[in-house]
Protein backbone atom coordinates (compact mmCIF):
# COMPACT_ATOMS: atom_id res chain seq x y z
CA UNK A 1 0.00 0.00 0.00
CA UNK A 2 2.58 2.27 0.99
CA UNK A 3 4.69 1.42 -2.08
CA UNK A 4 1.28 2.02 -4.18
CA UNK A 5 1.06 5.28 -2.30
CA UNK A 6 4.19 7.06 -2.80
CA UNK A 7 5.05 5.15 -6.32
CA UNK A 8 8.59 3.71 -5.10
CA UNK A 9 9.24 0.16 -4.83
CA UNK A 10 9.79 -1.15 -1.77
CA UNK A 11 13.27 -2.62 -3.08
CA UNK A 12 13.85 1.00 -4.29
CA UNK A 13 14.07 2.60 -0.91
CA UNK A 14 17.30 2.72 1.62
CA UNK A 15 17.22 3.16 5.33
CA UNK A 16 18.68 6.11 6.79
CA UNK A 17 21.86 5.75 8.23
CA UNK A 18 21.28 9.13 10.54
CA UNK A 19 17.92 8.10 11.47
CA UNK A 20 18.45 4.89 12.72
CA UNK A 21 22.03 5.57 15.00
CA UNK A 22 18.97 8.57 16.07
CA UNK A 23 16.63 5.30 17.01
CA UNK A 24 19.63 3.60 18.84
CA UNK A 25 20.74 6.35 20.55
CA UNK A 26 17.40 7.51 21.88
CA UNK A 27 15.81 3.90 22.89
CA UNK A 28 19.04 2.71 25.05
CA UNK A 29 18.73 5.20 27.35
CA UNK A 30 15.45 4.87 29.35
CA UNK A 31 13.70 7.50 30.85
CA UNK A 32 12.25 7.23 34.09
CA UNK A 33 8.47 6.55 33.01
CA UNK A 34 9.90 3.52 30.74
CA UNK A 35 11.93 2.28 33.47
CA UNK A 36 8.84 2.00 35.67
CA UNK A 37 7.00 -0.05 33.47
CA UNK A 38 10.08 -2.31 32.83
CA UNK A 39 9.81 -2.77 36.89
CA UNK A 40 6.06 -3.74 36.19
CA UNK A 41 7.00 -5.97 33.82
CA UNK A 42 9.30 -7.47 36.07
CA UNK A 43 6.65 -8.13 39.10
CA UNK A 44 4.62 -10.56 36.24
CA UNK A 45 7.90 -11.88 35.85
CA UNK A 46 8.67 -13.01 39.21
CA UNK A 47 4.91 -13.90 39.82
CA UNK A 48 5.21 -16.62 36.50
CA UNK A 49 8.49 -17.45 37.59
CA UNK A 50 7.08 -18.47 41.15
CA UNK A 51 4.30 -20.78 39.62
CA UNK A 52 7.34 -22.64 38.24
CA UNK A 53 9.21 -23.17 41.20
CA UNK A 54 5.99 -24.20 43.06
CA UNK A 55 5.02 -26.35 40.36
CA UNK A 56 8.84 -28.49 39.54
CA UNK A 57 7.60 -31.26 41.13
CA UNK A 58 8.16 -34.90 39.79
CA UNK A 59 5.09 -35.95 37.42
CA UNK A 60 4.68 -33.04 36.30
CA UNK A 61 5.24 -31.97 32.69
CA UNK A 62 6.86 -28.74 31.01
CA UNK A 63 4.13 -27.98 29.36
CA UNK A 64 1.84 -27.88 32.01
CA UNK A 65 3.82 -25.20 34.12
CA UNK A 66 4.37 -23.17 30.91
CA UNK A 67 0.41 -23.34 30.54
CA UNK A 68 0.12 -22.45 34.62
CA UNK A 69 2.11 -19.00 33.74
CA UNK A 70 0.56 -18.12 30.40
CA UNK A 71 -3.13 -18.86 32.34
CA UNK A 72 -1.45 -16.52 35.39
CA UNK A 73 -0.51 -13.47 32.67
CA UNK A 74 -3.48 -13.86 30.43
CA UNK A 75 -5.71 -13.77 33.54
CA UNK A 76 -4.01 -10.29 34.39
CA UNK A 77 -4.52 -8.80 30.68
CA UNK A 78 -0.47 -9.42 29.70
CA UNK A 79 1.49 -12.11 27.80
CA UNK A 80 4.82 -13.37 27.83
CA UNK A 81 7.50 -10.90 26.14
CA UNK A 82 8.58 -13.95 24.17
CA UNK A 83 8.18 -17.98 23.68
CA UNK A 84 8.46 -19.12 27.48
CA UNK A 85 11.40 -21.74 27.44
CA UNK A 86 11.05 -24.27 29.96
CA UNK A 87 12.97 -27.74 29.73
CA UNK A 88 14.32 -30.26 31.42
CA UNK A 89 17.28 -29.90 28.48
CA UNK A 90 18.40 -26.63 29.82
CA UNK A 91 21.92 -27.52 27.90
CA UNK A 92 19.41 -26.93 24.42
CA UNK A 93 19.30 -23.06 24.02
CA UNK A 94 15.90 -21.67 23.50
CA UNK A 95 14.44 -25.42 24.49
CA UNK A 96 10.81 -24.68 24.68
CA UNK A 97 7.79 -27.04 26.07
CA UNK A 98 7.06 -30.48 25.79
CA UNK A 99 5.24 -33.46 26.80
CA UNK A 100 8.56 -34.35 28.83
CA UNK A 101 7.79 -36.02 32.51
CA UNK A 102 9.77 -34.24 35.42
CA UNK A 103 11.78 -36.22 37.34
CA UNK A 104 13.11 -36.03 40.72
CA UNK A 105 16.44 -34.49 40.72
CA UNK A 106 16.00 -33.03 37.41
CA UNK A 107 17.35 -29.18 36.24
CA UNK A 108 14.52 -27.44 35.32
CA UNK A 109 15.19 -24.55 33.49
CA UNK A 110 12.81 -21.75 32.79
CA UNK A 111 13.31 -18.50 30.82
CA UNK A 112 10.41 -16.45 30.98
CA UNK A 113 9.48 -13.05 30.91
CA UNK A 114 6.30 -10.73 30.20
CA UNK A 115 5.29 -7.90 28.57
CA UNK A 116 4.11 -4.53 31.07
CA UNK A 117 0.07 -4.59 29.99
CA UNK A 118 -0.39 -1.73 27.87
CA UNK A 119 3.00 -0.83 27.02
CA UNK A 120 4.48 -3.77 26.32
CA UNK A 121 7.91 -2.94 27.78
CA UNK A 122 9.69 -6.23 28.51
CA UNK A 123 11.31 -8.48 31.53
CA UNK A 124 13.69 -11.45 30.76
CA UNK A 125 14.14 -13.48 33.56
CA UNK A 126 15.56 -17.13 33.89
CA UNK A 127 16.01 -19.38 37.23
CA UNK A 128 17.39 -22.73 37.07
CA UNK A 129 15.88 -25.00 39.72
CA UNK A 130 16.00 -28.40 40.66
CA UNK A 131 12.63 -30.60 40.37
CA UNK A 132 11.33 -32.08 44.00
CA UNK A 133 13.43 -29.84 45.32
CA UNK A 134 17.23 -30.91 46.25
CA UNK A 135 20.55 -30.05 44.59
CA UNK A 136 22.86 -32.74 44.13
CA UNK A 137 26.06 -32.06 44.80
CA UNK A 138 27.39 -31.43 41.50
CA UNK A 139 24.07 -29.37 40.26
CA UNK A 140 24.93 -27.55 43.37
CA UNK A 141 28.67 -26.77 42.66
CA UNK A 142 28.04 -25.89 38.85
CA UNK A 143 25.02 -23.73 40.18
CA UNK A 144 27.29 -21.92 42.82
CA UNK A 145 29.70 -21.24 39.81
CA UNK A 146 27.10 -19.98 37.74
CA UNK A 147 25.67 -17.43 40.40
CA UNK A 148 29.14 -16.33 41.53
CA UNK A 149 29.42 -15.26 37.69
CA UNK A 150 26.30 -13.49 37.81
CA UNK A 151 27.09 -11.61 40.59
CA UNK A 152 30.27 -10.56 39.52
CA UNK A 153 29.43 -9.26 36.35
CA UNK A 154 26.64 -7.36 37.78
CA UNK A 155 29.42 -5.94 39.95
CA UNK A 156 31.29 -4.69 37.14
CA UNK A 157 28.67 -2.83 35.63
CA UNK A 158 28.43 0.84 35.62
CA UNK A 159 28.83 3.93 33.22
CA UNK A 160 31.81 4.03 31.08
CA UNK A 161 32.76 -0.07 31.57
CA UNK A 162 32.21 -2.11 27.40
CA UNK A 163 29.65 -4.44 28.28
CA UNK A 164 32.57 -6.66 26.44
CA UNK A 165 34.80 -6.70 29.97
CA UNK A 166 31.91 -7.21 31.79
CA UNK A 167 31.02 -10.48 29.39
CA UNK A 168 34.73 -11.35 29.83
CA UNK A 169 34.26 -10.81 34.02
CA UNK A 170 31.83 -13.25 34.12
CA UNK A 171 33.67 -15.98 31.51
CA UNK A 172 36.52 -15.46 33.40
CA UNK A 173 34.43 -16.37 36.55
CA UNK A 174 33.23 -19.56 35.16
CA UNK A 175 36.74 -20.94 34.43
CA UNK A 176 37.84 -19.88 37.87
CA UNK A 177 35.01 -21.66 39.13
CA UNK A 178 35.32 -24.91 36.78
CA UNK A 179 39.27 -24.98 37.65
CA UNK A 180 38.68 -25.26 41.06
CA UNK A 181 36.21 -28.24 40.83
CA UNK A 182 38.73 -30.21 37.99
CA UNK A 183 37.04 -29.85 34.85
CA UNK A 184 39.06 -27.24 33.56
CA UNK A 185 43.16 -26.67 34.53
CA UNK A 186 46.14 -24.43 33.66
CA UNK A 187 45.62 -20.79 33.84
CA UNK A 188 42.30 -19.10 33.87
CA UNK A 189 43.35 -16.31 32.30
CA UNK A 190 45.31 -17.80 29.52
CA UNK A 191 42.28 -20.30 28.94
CA UNK A 192 39.15 -17.59 28.50
CA UNK A 193 41.94 -15.89 25.89
CA UNK A 194 42.01 -19.13 24.28
CA UNK A 195 38.20 -19.66 24.20
CA UNK A 196 38.51 -22.84 26.27
CA UNK A 197 35.95 -21.61 28.74
CA UNK A 198 33.05 -21.72 25.59
CA UNK A 199 32.86 -25.45 25.62
CA UNK A 200 30.47 -24.41 28.82
CA UNK A 201 29.64 -20.79 28.20
CA UNK A 202 28.59 -20.73 24.28
CA UNK A 203 26.56 -17.63 24.46
CA UNK A 204 27.38 -13.78 25.41
CA UNK A 205 26.71 -12.65 28.49
CA UNK A 206 23.57 -10.47 27.81
CA UNK A 207 21.58 -8.29 25.35
CA UNK A 208 19.56 -4.70 25.43
CA UNK A 209 16.05 -4.93 26.89
CA UNK A 210 13.53 -2.78 26.46
CA UNK A 211 10.05 -2.16 24.36
CA UNK A 212 11.61 -5.34 22.93
CA UNK A 213 13.09 -8.68 24.52
CA UNK A 214 16.01 -8.16 22.14
CA UNK A 215 15.83 -4.50 21.87
CA UNK A 216 15.83 -3.15 18.56
CA UNK A 217 18.10 -6.18 16.64
CA UNK A 218 15.74 -5.64 13.94
CA UNK A 219 18.04 -2.74 13.21
CA UNK A 220 20.85 -4.59 12.95
CA UNK A 221 22.23 -6.48 15.84
CA UNK A 222 26.01 -5.03 15.67
CA UNK A 223 24.42 -2.05 14.80
CA UNK A 224 22.62 -1.86 18.36
CA UNK A 225 25.87 -3.66 20.33
CA UNK A 226 28.61 -2.98 18.50
CA UNK A 227 28.88 0.73 17.40
CA UNK A 228 32.13 2.16 16.56
CA UNK A 229 35.48 0.62 18.12
CA UNK A 230 34.15 -2.44 18.96
CA UNK A 231 34.38 -5.41 16.37
CA UNK A 232 32.66 -8.81 16.89
CA UNK A 233 34.83 -11.32 17.87
CA UNK A 234 35.43 -14.85 15.55
CA UNK A 235 35.69 -16.77 18.79
CA UNK A 236 33.40 -19.96 19.30
CA UNK A 237 31.20 -18.59 21.91
CA UNK A 238 32.01 -14.60 22.37
CA UNK A 239 31.11 -14.35 18.89
CA UNK A 240 27.75 -14.69 19.98
CA UNK A 241 27.94 -11.93 22.08
CA UNK A 242 24.85 -9.17 21.09
CA UNK A 243 26.03 -6.21 22.90
CA UNK A 244 29.71 -4.98 23.43
CA UNK A 245 29.43 -1.02 23.48
CA UNK A 246 30.48 1.08 26.77
CA UNK A 247 27.32 1.11 29.23
CA UNK A 248 26.21 4.77 29.61
CA UNK A 249 23.51 5.85 32.37
CA UNK A 250 19.69 4.52 32.00
CA UNK A 251 20.92 1.25 29.51
CA UNK A 252 18.83 -2.28 30.58
CA UNK A 253 20.81 -4.99 30.27
CA UNK A 254 20.09 -8.65 30.89
CA UNK A 255 22.44 -10.50 32.66
CA UNK A 256 22.71 -14.18 31.99
CA UNK A 257 25.42 -15.98 32.48
CA UNK A 258 25.40 -19.74 32.09
CA UNK A 259 27.37 -23.19 31.99
CA UNK A 260 25.89 -26.23 29.78
CA UNK A 261 26.91 -29.60 28.85
CA UNK A 262 26.14 -30.24 25.66
CA UNK A 263 27.01 -33.75 24.55
CA UNK A 264 28.03 -33.18 20.65
CA UNK A 265 30.05 -30.11 21.74
CA UNK A 266 31.94 -32.57 24.66
CA UNK A 267 32.08 -35.50 21.78
CA UNK A 268 33.61 -33.01 19.32
CA UNK A 269 36.06 -31.12 21.30
CA UNK A 270 36.97 -34.45 22.99
CA UNK A 271 37.84 -36.12 19.66
CA UNK A 272 39.76 -33.30 18.47
CA UNK A 273 41.96 -32.77 21.80
CA UNK A 274 40.88 -28.76 21.38
CA UNK A 275 42.04 -27.06 24.05
CA UNK A 276 43.22 -30.17 26.45
CA UNK A 277 45.91 -27.92 27.95
CA UNK A 278 42.59 -26.17 29.75
CA UNK A 279 40.03 -28.82 29.85
CA UNK A 280 40.38 -32.30 31.86
CA UNK A 281 37.84 -34.56 29.16
CA UNK A 282 38.20 -37.21 31.21
CA UNK A 283 36.95 -35.16 34.54
CA UNK A 284 34.31 -33.65 32.02
CA UNK A 285 32.84 -37.28 31.16
CA UNK A 286 32.04 -37.34 35.27
CA UNK A 287 29.74 -34.23 34.97
CA UNK A 288 28.18 -35.62 31.89
CA UNK A 289 24.59 -35.19 31.63
CA UNK A 290 24.10 -32.62 34.43
CA UNK A 291 22.17 -30.60 31.60
CA UNK A 292 22.27 -26.79 31.58
CA UNK A 293 22.23 -23.66 34.24
CA UNK A 294 21.70 -20.12 33.72
CA UNK A 295 20.96 -17.57 36.11
CA UNK A 296 19.39 -13.98 34.51
CA UNK A 297 17.53 -10.18 35.43
CA UNK A 298 17.56 -7.60 33.47
CA UNK A 299 19.68 -4.76 35.33
CA UNK A 300 19.83 -0.99 34.98
CA UNK A 301 22.85 1.09 34.85
CA UNK A 302 22.72 3.82 37.25
CA UNK A 303 24.99 7.21 37.52
CA UNK A 304 25.96 5.11 41.32
CA UNK A 305 26.39 1.83 39.23
CA UNK A 306 23.61 -0.78 38.81
CA UNK A 307 20.06 -2.01 40.25
CA UNK A 308 18.50 -5.09 38.99
CA UNK A 309 15.06 -4.29 37.78
CA UNK A 310 11.80 -5.97 39.58
CA UNK A 311 11.08 -7.80 42.84
CA UNK A 312 13.94 -10.35 44.21
CA UNK A 313 13.42 -13.57 43.06
CA UNK A 314 15.04 -16.35 44.40
CA UNK A 315 18.30 -16.83 43.77
CA UNK A 316 20.53 -18.87 45.77
CA UNK A 317 20.87 -22.49 45.82
CA UNK A 318 19.36 -22.41 49.33
CA UNK A 319 16.40 -20.44 48.15
CA UNK A 320 15.78 -21.43 45.12
CA UNK A 321 15.41 -25.37 47.35
CA UNK A 322 13.30 -23.94 49.84
CA UNK A 323 10.98 -22.52 47.04
CA UNK A 324 10.59 -25.98 45.30
CA UNK A 325 9.94 -27.22 48.42
CA UNK A 326 6.77 -25.14 49.33
CA UNK A 327 5.35 -26.20 46.31
CA UNK A 328 5.70 -30.38 47.12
Amino acid sequence: MLADALGVAPGGVEASEALVEAVIAQRLVKTDAEIAEMEAAGVLAAEIHAIAMRHAQPGQTEQGIAALMEAHLAARGAYPSYPIILSRRGEVLHGHPTDAVLEEGDLLLVDAGAAAVGTRYASDVTRTMPVGGTFSDKQRALYTVVLQSYLDAIAAMRPGVPFRDVHMTAARTITVGLTELGIMRGDPDAAVAAGAHTLFFVHGLGHAIGLDVHDMEGLGEDRVGYGEGFERSDQFGTRFLRFARPLREGYVMTVEPGIYLVNALIDAWSADGRHAAFIDYAEVERWRGLGGIRIEDDVLVTAAGHRVLGPPIPKTADAVEAAVRAGA
